[in-house]
């Protein structure tokens, strides 16, 4: 199980809270561009830097140059990440666009082909880079589960890891039973570890949950002068009661908080009481179960074989 980059989302903080609710799922950086790993290298810790508690821990690195993100993989190497992923599937037109990287890249597979990568997240979808925007990208263009199993058939020897539409644990291992190496989602499960990788239920509630971030959130506000700031911590903390009661009122009250906590201590005090004691003491959440198979047919489905197809083209 992979929770997905996001960009302005998967930082420190995310990750930080993702690893106090799974201890397994693998979690990945924010896209970082190689030229700031580069041009920032007498400052690495602000941007690469993590605790040792988010391993299995991914760095995601985004350009095209090939110097640069040489450079790039030799700076990040003394900080131990699990491994470096490549980006070759963002669609914003910030990076698509005008960054010339991303998506983009699969136009001129000159520098991504040079990689020698044995691990490739597939994508389910086909990114169009027409202006829609990269959450339309997530739902417009249709799935092709099939063309995903077609490469796991074609190149046996490689790690492919299946992204796209897959949303419940359900799916995830629907997707794995049908023969995924991995799984790529966009936000963690609170039961991921024992649904997905069978450990024993640990019963951590939300209120423990919350007083471990405070330890680490206090220890961050600030750390850079004036960021990261308390909004900057708590921000992946606002989906955390989504859908119990109370949670329209706390996030009103963190709205109101924000303007002047400078603790995360102080910024709980306020808002917490917003949310009824059996939420906080009751776990993230449980599986969910039901629901079709999307990958119940999907071997009949395939495309013909990647061979068979290079071969129609020799004599065509």
């Amino acid at each position: 199980m992979n929770v997905a980059p996001m960009m302005e989302w998967t930082d420190n903080h995310y990750r930080t809270l993702a690893r106090l609710i799974s201890k397994n799922a693998w979690l990945y950086t924010e896209m970082l561009a190689a030229e700031t790993i580069v041009y920032q290298k007498d400052n690495l810790d602000r941007f690469l830097e993590y605790s040792p508690e988010q391993h299995p821990i991914v760095l995601q690195i985004g350009g095209n140059n090939l110097e640069n993100l040489a450079k790039a993989t030799e700076l990040a190497e003394p900080y131990k990440y699990d491994e470096i992923n490549f980006n070759c599937g963002c669609p914003s037109p910030r990076v698509a666009g005008h960054g010339c990287f991303g998506a983009r890249l699969m136009l001129d597979p000159k520098v991504s082909s040079q990689s020698p990568t044995r691990h490739f997240i597939i994508h389910s979808r086909k990114a169009l880079l027409n202006g829609i925007s990269p959450a339309e990208n997530r739902s417009i263009p249709p799935l092709k589960y099939e063309y995903f199993y077609g490469l796991l058939r074609d190149f046996p020897d490689l790690r492919f890891t299946i992204n796209g539409g897959i949303n419940t644990v359900d799916e995830v291992n629907a997707a794995r039973r049908a023969g995924a190496h991995g799984v790529m989602a966009l936000a963690y499960f609170g039961h991921v570890d024992t649904a997905i990788y069978g450990a024993p239920s640990s019963g951590v509630t939300r209120r423990q949950i919350l007083e471990k971030f405070q330890v680490y959130g206090d220890s961050a506000v600030g750390k850079y002068g004036r960021k990261p700031t308390v909004r900057d911590v708590a921000r992946p903390l606002l989906g955390l009661f989504h859908s119990e009661p109370g949670n329209g009122v706390w996030k009103r009250k963190a709205d109101a908080a924000f303007l002047h906590c400078t603790t995360m201590k102080s910024f709980f005090e306020e808002t917490l009481v917003a949310i009824p004691d059996h939420v906080l003491d009751s776990p993230i959440g449980e599986p969910s179960s039901g629901g079709e198979d999307p990958f119940a047919n999907i071997h009949t489905l395939l495309p013909p074989a990647y061979e068979s197809r290079e071969q129609e083209l020799l004599y065509a």
